[in-house]
C-alpha cells in the first residue's frame, strides 16, 4: 500500500501549491480535487493540466485519484463544502446531463496526468422522486460514463456514503452486479462504512479486487466527521492488516476536507500516525 492526501484539505492554497506542500511532508501520493477551487473541470486550462503535470513529475508524487465527488464549482461559491447534486441521477436531464458531461472531463483530465482512477458518489434522494427512480437514473448516467472511460482505460470508483443515494455496502455490491464492467468499482471510504456500523474485513472480502482506491480518515462515535487517524474510534491498524491480507496495494488516501483551517498540520500529524503503524513493505 501507498500513502496519499487528499487536496481537498487545502481549500485555501491553490492546487500547486497544495501538491507543493502535501510531497514535503512525504506523501507518496495525492488526489486531486475536480472541483472549485482546484481542478474544476470547466475552468482548468490545458496549460494549467500542463503545469500540474510538471509539478506532480517534479515533486515525485503521483495522482492517486481524481476526486469528482463534488460539485461546488457549479454553484460559484467562494469556499467549500460536500455538496453532491448535480447528480448523475438527478431527475432534471439538463443537471444529470451536465454531471456526466463533467465526469466525462474527470476522465479526461486523469488521462492527461497518468492517472487510472476517477471517483463519484451517487448523490443524494432527491425529495419528489422514489429512490427506485433514482436508482434506473443512475444506471442510465452509468452506462454513459463507463463506455468512456473504457475507451480512455481509466477506471471509475463509486463512493458510498450514509445518507447518499448509494450509501452502504449493500447498495453499492447491487450496483456493482448490475455493471459487470472492470472499469467500474469502489473507491472505498473506510470512514463512511465504520459510521454505516458495517464490519471492515466482511466489506473489503466482499468487494476484494473491484477496490480501485482507498479513503481513510478517522471517525469518533459513528458521527461523520473526518477525523486525523488515530483520534478517534476506527481500529486503523486492524484496517491496515485487512487491506494487506486481501492484497490491496494501491492508495490509500487520507481524506481530511475537515481541516481547511489547518491542512498542514493535520497531514502531518496523519502521516507521523501512519508511519507508526507501518512498516516499510506497508504492512501493520
Amino acid at each position: 500500500m501507498k500513502l496519499s492526501f487528499s487536496n481537498n484539505a487545502f481549500v485555501h492554497f491553490s492546487v500547486f501549491e497544495a501538491v507543493e506542500r502535501i510531497a514535503a511532508i512525504g506523501f507518496q501520493g495525492v488526489e486531486i480535487l475536480a472541483d472549485a477551487p482546484h481542478l474544476y473541470p470547466y475552468s482548468t486550462s490545458r496549460t494549467d493540466l500542463d503545469r500540474l503535470r510538471k509539478t506532480l513529475d517534479r515533486t515525485g508524487l503521483r495522482t492517486a485519484s481524481i476526486n469528482a465527488n463534488t460539485a461546488v464549482g457549479f454553484y460559484g461559491r467562494d469556499f467549500w463544502e460536500p455538496l453532491f447534486e448535480p447528480s448523475i441521477a438527478n431527475p432534471d436531464p439538463f443537471m444529470r446531463k451536465w454531471r456526466v458531461d463533467y465526469t466525462k472531463i474527470c476522465i479526461d483530465m486523469a488521462t492527461a496526468l497518468n492517472c487510472d482512477h476517477v471517483s463519484i458518489t451517487s448523490g443524494r434522494p432527491v425529495p419528489g422522486t422514489d429512490p427506485r427512480k433514482g436508482l434506473e437514473l443512475l444506471a442510465s448516467s452509468l452506462d454513459d460514463i463507463l463506455t468512456y472511460a473504457q475507451k480512455h482505460q481509466v477506471k471509475v470508483g463509486m463512493e458510498y456514503e450514509p445518507g447518499l443515494l448509494i450509501e452502504n455496502l449493500e447498495d453499492l455490491s447491487t450496483l456493482m452486479n448490475r455493471f459487470d464492467s472492470p472499469h467500474f468499482g469502489a473507491n472505498l471510504d473506510l470512514g463512511h462504512s465504520h459510521v454505516a456500523g458495517e464490519d471492515p474485513e466482511a466489506v473489503v472480502l466482499r468487494l476484494s479486487s473491484r477496490i480501485f482506491h482507498v479513503h481513510l480518515e478517522d471517525i469518533r462515535s459513528r458521527k461523520h466527521y473526518h477525523l486525523i487517524p488515530g483520534t478517534g474510534d476506527m481500529d486503523i491498524p486492524g484496517i491496515l492488516r485487512i487491506l494487506t491480507g486481501a492484497g490491496y496495494g494501491g492508495f490509500v488516501t487520507l481524506e481530511l476536507y475537515t481541516y481547511p483551517h489547518q491542512p498542514e498540520d493535520a497531514a502531518k500529524r496523519s502521516m507521523e500516525y501512519m508511519v507508526s503503524i507501518m512498516t516499510p513493505s506497508g504492512r501493520t
